[in-house]
């Protein structure tokens, strides 16, 4: 079964509209979101929305983001100015049914050897970064699961730890299927839908085939320039309009 692995859709519609139908042109079966569906981007309902229906019509798993929780609890100190200022735009903006679905969403999803988190396993509510090697073999020995998925870090990345304890890492090449077999335990970072940073401007996804243990990185052009015209239109910072299209 062929499962689409979609995180950091920061409300960008035309990021996540892109992602859905190339997955679906893909065969994709099941869809796992692992969070931060708002913040920076111009449209946080439809996102919220088109989330909702995926965890009710296609039984999605869904997990909870750092955005989406300030949404429901307010802007956590650390929070830059910039990020503060849009979660503060988007709460007025969602109704409450879709606020309610950020704050009913849990902080990790499990199913099989699979674990689901939006930033690490070890803290999940924590919200630390996974920037290299380290905080990648913490974040597998904090569980017994094989595979790891995370989002949080904007840039596709994938880490394993052998049976004898030795670590690796490296950054995938999109399109081109990674053996990923359970006698390793994988962490697997899908990069950002709708904020990519790695100097892409392309949206990330990645999809896990459980028949043949792959994991394939994609990276799919979209329409950034409507994205960020659409930001500041609603007079968001011009910042966050711009990385779009740098993929910074």
């Amino acid at each position: 079964m062929k499962t689409a692995l979609i995180t950091d859709l920061h409300a960008n519609r035309e990021a996540v509209e892109a992602v859905l139908d190339h997955a679906r042109f893909q065969g994709v079966q099941q869809w796992v979101l692992l969070g931060d569906f708002v913040g920076y981007g111009a449209d946080p309902g439809w996102v919220v929305d088109t989330a909702r229906e995926l965890v009710r019509k296609e039984g999605a798993l869904a997990v909870q983001g750092n955005h989406d929780m300030a949404v429901v609890r307010g802007v956590s100190p650390g929070m830059r100015a910039e990020a503060a200022h849009v979660i503060g735009w988007t709460r007025e903006r969602l109704n409450p049914e879709q606020v309610q679905f950020l704050a009913d969403l849990p902080l990790v999803q499990t199913r099989g050897d699979h674990l689901y988190v939006h930033a690490n396993a070890w803290a999940p509510a924590g919200w630390d970064y996974i920037q290299g090697r380290s905080e990648a073999v913490r974040s597998m020995h904090a569980t017994d699961s094989r595979y790891t998925f995370c989002g949080h870090m904007h840039e596709p990345k994938l880490f394993h730890v052998s049976g004898t304890g030795k670590a690796g890492d490296f950054v995938p090449t999109p399109g081109v299927p990674i053996p990923v077999p359970p006698h390793r335990q994988w962490l697997i970072i899908p990069g950002s839908a709708g904020q990519p940073r790695d100097g892409n401007p392309a949206a990330c996804y990645a999809i896990f085939d459980d028949a043949q243990a792959t994991i394939t990185y994609h990276r799919v052009p979209y329409d950034h320039e409507t994205a960020g015209a659409k930001i500041l239109a609603a007079e968001l910072p011009q910042r966050l309009a711009i990385r779009l299209e740098e993929g910074q």
